[in-house]
């Protein structure tokens, strides 16, 4: 689905990604593990277009969107890409719901779609009844789950993930990973996730070990 070809990138003298080359593949969850610094988090956006390659290609169900424009861009990433961070970023001034039709409301959805969508997905996802709370009134573990549903509500084709888990403890940090595997299997998603956690790195499909700005192995499970 998501096609990298001899992609580089640098800060200054630093070269954090060398000549990567990479298949994603459609309705797995595929985890890029390694040490800090190796380059995960910069793989991640450039897939995400939230930051673009020195060189090198990125094509997209056919679309080379390394080609596109700041403005195309922005559209593509709302339509087609949903992110979870390690810090779920979610508005504190706004509730549960709120914060989960907001791309929904962004992408030109009517409020009534928009609402009917996340509460479907808040459900799905076991927190519908913290849908009027706001972000400081919920868990850990509850305030992933409403980013996880608001990076599901317009239906993205893939999801990306750093270190999604990596705040929580581990008891969330599982439910957490089990709720990736249980959306691959109910929605069709596609996840792409960087982490360090171990476990749920062997549960991946598909596990991308990186070091020094490079792919070391990539391992089908």
């Amino acid at each position: 689905m998501i096609q990298l070809k001899n992609i580089t990138k640098s800060y200054g003298n630093l070269t954090v990604l060398n000549d990567i080359s990479l298949d994603i593949h459609e309705q797995k969850v595929t985890v890029i593990v390694g040490p800090s610094g190796a380059g995960k988090s910069t793989l991640l956006h450039i897939i995400g277009t939230l930051d673009r390659a020195d060189k090198g290609e990125v094509t997209f169900s056919d679309i080379a969107i390394s080609s596109l424009k700041e403005k195309q861009l922005s559209e593509f990433r709302n339509k087609h890409i949903g992110f979870v961070f390690q810090f779920h970023h979610l508005l504190p001034e706004f509730t549960a719901i709120e914060n989960v039709e907001m791309p929904a409301l962004i992408a030109g959805k009517s409020k009534k779609e928009a609402e009917t969508k996340a509460l479907e997905l808040l459900t799905l996802l076991g927190v519908a009844a913290r849908k009027d709370h706001k972000p400081s009134e919920l868990s850990g573990g509850e305030q992933q789950r409403v980013a996880v549903a608001r990076a599901l509500i317009n239906n993205p084709d893939v999801v990306l993930a750093d270190e999604p888990s990596g705040n929580l403890d581990t008891d969330n940090a599982r439910d957490l990973h089990q709720l990736f595997f249980s959306l691959r299997d109910k929605l069709n998603q596609t996840f792409i996730i960087v982490t360090h956690n171990q476990e749920l790195a062997d549960m991946s499909d598909f596990k991308i070990l990186m070091k020094d700005g490079k792919i070391q192995d990539t391992v089908n499970s």
